[in-house]
């Protein structure tokens, strides 16, 4: 890469531009950067480095660890390094495998997958693979170390009860924060506490028994839980839909009887209207019972009129 091949210790205007690149590319190999470090290199206090050095003369910062499975607390342990001065340069040192298994364990990622890890965050502008346990003079001259950066809390490895103790001592050392809540341990913990459940997702997705250092009687077992629980989401899926359709079906009835009702409202009011003691059938019946008593009584004769006006008449002459 370009850039990444000349020293940035070196008195030339451009260098706070080279160690940017690590923003749109890998940050380099220490071992690959061919940097002789010529340029003066004078100590600095924390106190000289917090007000600010020359562009040319960034505070080169190392933090160092094991960083199996990079993960978020990782991630801000380096960004406090990166951000601890104003213009600083972070390496950050990477124990082998051989190193970590012997002092510390077995590791999840090998060495080259956790150099790349960090090749890849974006506060890093230099990895330095194979980092020494215990920090040595020889090794902070040859890389110009300013400051080691790290959590206050005594690291006792390799009999001792702190290896940061030397640095600690000599002025160098800048203490990080631990974020609560995650770390490398607690991730495996995690997976070791629900192996069962990966063990089966990862059958599910096509790795072997073999793979997975399951052994034949357990993978059966797994392969039995993975088909009772497609069953039981078959019934979930078949549950939910008929919760569904009684739903859907609850709510046309309910419509249909609202609107039942409606028109039973309806129905009996027009009934009423029609054939209630007022209604319209009365009347109409009462019309037609008059029209027949009318159409069925005698029509009275002429000469009966005529007798009854006679009649009339005498009576009133007698009265006279």
């Amino acid at each position: 890469m370009v850039g990444h091949q000349e020293c940035i210790m070196e008195e030339d205007n451009r260098a706070p531009q080279l160690w940017r690149k690590t923003l749109t590319a890998p940050a380099p190999f220490a071992d690959e950067t061919n940097c002789q470090c010529q340029a003066p290199h004078e100590k600095l206090t924390i106190a000289q480095a917090r007000l600010g050095t020359p562009a040319d003369r960034p505070v080169r910062v190392y933090a160092d660890g094991i960083f199996d499975l990079f993960h978020s607390g990782h991630a801000r342990a380096l960004m406090q390094a990166k951000t601890l001065f104003p213009n600083s340069y972070l390496l950050v040192g990477v124990c082998s495998d051989d190193l970590t298994h012997k002092f510390k364990g077995f590791t999840v990622m090998n060495e080259a997958e956790r150099y790349e890890a960090l090749r890849h965050c974006r506060y890093v502008d230099e990895v330095i693979r194979d980092a020494p346990w215990t920090l040595t003079p020889e090794f902070l001259e040859k890389h110009k170390i300013d400051f080691v950066a790290h959590d206050d809390i005594p690291y006792s490895s390799a009999g001792s009860d702190d290896v940061y103790k030397h640095i600690k001592e000599a002025g160098m050392f800048v203490p990080t924060q631990r974020t609560e809540g995650i770390s490398t341990s607690d991730i495996i913990t995690r997976i070791v506490r629900d192996y069962d459940v990966y063990a089966r997702r990862n059958l599910q997705r096509g790795y072997t028994a073999k793979e997975l250092n399951v052994s034949f009687i357990n993978e059966k077992r797994y392969r039995f839980q993975n088909q009772v629980d497609k069953m039981k989401e078959k019934v979930k899926n078949v549950e939910e839909r008929s919760k569904e359709f009684v739903n859907r079906v609850e709510e046309k009835s309910h419509d249909l009887i609202q609107k039942w009702e409606e028109k039973s409202r309806e129905f009996i009011g027009n009934f009423l209207e029609l054939f209630g003691p007022d209604g319209a059938w009365k009347q109409m019946f009462q019309e037609r019972s008059s029209r027949m008593l009318q159409a069925l009584s005698p029509k009275q004769s002429p000469l009966k009129g005529w007798a009854r006006c006679r009649d009339f008449r005498l009576d009133n002459l007698h009265k006279l």
